[in-house]
């Protein structure tokens, strides 16, 4: 299956129109992970490289056709001397299925504090996810074969009084990623899709939903690198209505907090044909 590297490629079209490239896949619909990662890399393309990424607010408006490439559309918001903002329009066929603003900062000196990591087994004391899945699972992990990703068994789950639905998963890029935090900051931004609506079927597992992101956000706190280690700390703080909202929280081995998701995702009961 594809690389990251491939899975994130664009091509300028013009000086703010990019085209991502469409990838092997085993999906009926665009992966919302390759089309959010992709949106960013064309935002970047058109920021100072002294801007780096710390926040982006996505909506996935309409299923992508996976055997389609994407294109995008960037807008120059604002360029300031601390901050500048981007919006990026991925469009098929005349119509728009995603739409993401981007900021970046150069960063500033001021206080810092952060959350404590949770107390959790360490990766390498968790079987790989490649070895565990049952077998009508499997095709998850050849979709994304590149990716090291270890969930933490419920029973050993730290739990926090009060919280309705937690999940915590390791995972890492299995490949050496180049130097570029940008490229890390990419990279992470395809995988945040992966796993995290999950979090909110812990307590349904038997029940039948049909799923979907709906919007995505992210906020990039610390450096950091995807083909290390990282934990995602995952919750789902509600469920009604066919919608989930959900949120993470990612740390490195170090207990460094990273980055931090919110993402509110379709999990309604199939309807009937």
């Amino acid at each position: 299956m594809a690389t990251i590297e491939e899975a994130l490629e664009i091509e300028r079209l013009e000086r703010d129109i990019f085209r991502g490239a469409s990838t092997k896949t085993q999906l009926p619909r665009t992966f919302g992970g390759q089309v959010a990662g992709q949106a960013l890399v064309s935002a970047v393309r058109t920021v100072d490289p002294r801007y780096q990424v710390h926040s982006l607010h996505g909506y996935f408006l309409r299923p992508g056709n996976p055997s389609q490439p994407t294109v995008y559309l960037v807008e120059r918001i604002r360029d300031g001397r601390s901050f500048c903002t981007r919006r990026v329009t991925g469009v098929q066929d005349g119509e728009a299925i995603f739409t993401m603003s981007a900021s970046f900062h150069v960063g500033d000196a001021g206080p810092v504090h952060q959350d404590e990591m949770p107390t959790v087994p360490p990766p390498h004391d968790l079987p790989d996810a490649q070895t565990t899945l049952a077998p009508e699972r499997l095709w998850a992990m050849r979709e994304w074969e590149h990716w090291d990703i270890r969930t933490v068994p419920p029973e050993r789950v730290y739990r926090r009084d009060g919280q309705a639905s937690q999940q915590q998963v390791w995972f890492r890029y299995r490949h050496p990623l180049p130097d570029d935090p940008l490229f890390h900051v990419c990279t992470l931004a395809y995988m945040s899709d992966m796993t995290l609506l999950g979090s909110s079927k812990v307590n349904h597992p038997d029940e039948p939903t049909q799923n979907a992101s709906l919007d995505h956000a992210m906020w990039f706190l610390r450096p950091f690198r995807a083909d290390e280690w990282l934990l995602y700390d995952q919750n789902s703080p509600s469920a009604g209505f066919g919608r989930a909202l959900t949120g993470g929280r990612i740390f490195n081995e170090r207990g460094e907090l990273v980055a931090a998701v919110v993402q509110e995702g379709l999990i309604r009961t199939p309807r009937d044909a």
